[in-house]
Formats: structure tokens, sequence, C-alpha cells
């Protein structure tokens, strides 16, 4: 056993998970992701994520994720497919927005820990419906939300008021753009800085959490944030 679950809600390292001693470094996992990405964009899928019965029964046995990736719900941007990969090879939390609650960190810490994986990639994407949904509320705020799609529109808002202070609220085209990068660095750095657990992780075991933006209209994804010095 790897990790133990206190009533707490805190987690507790008991020993090394046994997929540690494989688990690829996060530059590593961050160079496969790229390369994924290219085959997807450039339509030159490798075979080798295809699923087969041989492989369902491998990652049956158990899995050893190479990256979590923190995404939108959004149906266009699975994220599986948009870096070409197959069953195991990605732990993937969507959500729509790609904001940050409890239950994301949560999720983060639970693959981080119990699977030594060392890259976290937060994926936006261009035309997100969340970050729009959060301009046209800053535009005409109506003070409600259907349902709970307020609780994701407030947790998008906060990075969203500063660039609508500016004078980019008059390009709407040049202030979406901006907006969803702006979301993605909000919650990227609310992973990097909103639990002790993951702060750990980056001071003493290599962990990386990264931002990146999917487009829509070429497929291509554009590592932006908080990217490894070259070297």
């Amino acid at each position: 056993m790897a990790t133990s679950w206190p009533s707490s809600g805190s987690v507790t390292r008991v020993e090394p998970d046994e997929n540690e001693a494989s688990m690829i470094s996060a530059r590593e996992a961050l160079e496969r992701l790229r390369r994924g990405n290219h085959r997807f964009a450039s339509d030159t899928r490798s075979p080798d994520t295809l699923t087969n019965q041989r492989r369902r029964d491998e990652v049956a046995a158990g899995q050893e994720p190479f990256a979590i990736v923190l995404g939108c719900s959004d149906s266009r941007v699975p994220a599986e497919i948009v870096f070409d990969q197959g069953l195991g090879d990605l732990f993937v939390i969507r959500v729509a927005g790609n904001i940050v609650a409890p239950s994301q960190v949560g999720s983060v810490e639970f693959a981080a820990e119990r699977f030594g994986t060392r890259l976290v990639a937060v994926l936006g994407h261009s035309q997100c419906g969340a970050v729009l949904a959060t301009l046209e509320e800053l535009q005409r705020p109506t003070g409600h939300q259907p349902g709970s799609l307020r609780s994701i529109v407030d947790r998008v808002r906060p990075s969203m008021e500063a660039l609508w202070a500016t004078d980019l609220r008059h390009d709407p085209a040049a202030l979406v753009q901006h907006a969803v990068r702006a979301n993605i660095r909000a919650s990227a750095n609310h992973l990097r800085h909103g639990s002790e657990i993951l702060e750990r992780l980056i001071e003493t075991e290599g962990l990386l959490i990264v931002g990146a933006e999917y487009s829509l209209e070429t497929g291509v994804v554009d590592f932006f944030d908080g990217l490894p010095e070259a070297g």
C-alpha cells in the first residue's frame, strides 16, 4: 500500500509506491505530451495508442500514468486524443472551465502521491464556454446564473476582472484570448500554491505544474506557463 487516507482529508505517505521507481521525469513527460500532440495535429497518430486486449489486461492490474491533466469538460478537447495517448497513460480530471475546486486539488494530490506522476498539465482551450459566460456576466451582470453554473463562474471571475478593467474590454476577440490564458494561469497557480502536498512535491520530488492552451481550430497545444528552464 502506498498511501493511507486519514479521516482529516490529508494524505499521509506510508511507503513509496513501486510505480515511482519507473516513473519518468516531468521534463520527459512534457516532451511526450508535445510529441503526441504533434502527431494528433498532423494526422499521424501512433498505432501504439490504439486499444487492444493485451493493453486492457496490462492496465487492469495497475496503472502508471506519466502525466496528470486537469482539463475542460468541453467535448472537443478529450486529453487522451489530443495528446495521442492510450489506456493508462494519462490521469485525467475534467471540469467546465478547467477550474480548481477542492475535489480537483484532491484528485491531483491522489495521482501525484499514489502513482509518483511528476507532471501536471492544466489544459484550457480557445473559445472556452465558461470563460465566455464569465465575460458576459461582467458585461451584463444578472446577479445569478442557472443551477450551479454560478459556482463555476465565481471561480473563473477573479482572473477576468483585472482584464475587464483594461482597454481589452473594447476588443472582444483579444479579450477572450487573454481571458482564456488568464484562467489557465490562475488554475495552475492555485495548484502550485493551494496545496501543502503539491507544494512539497514541487520542492522535493520534482513535480512540475504547467499551463497549456488547445486550439480548437488547429488542434495544436501551446504550453506557455510554468515551463522548466532550458537545459
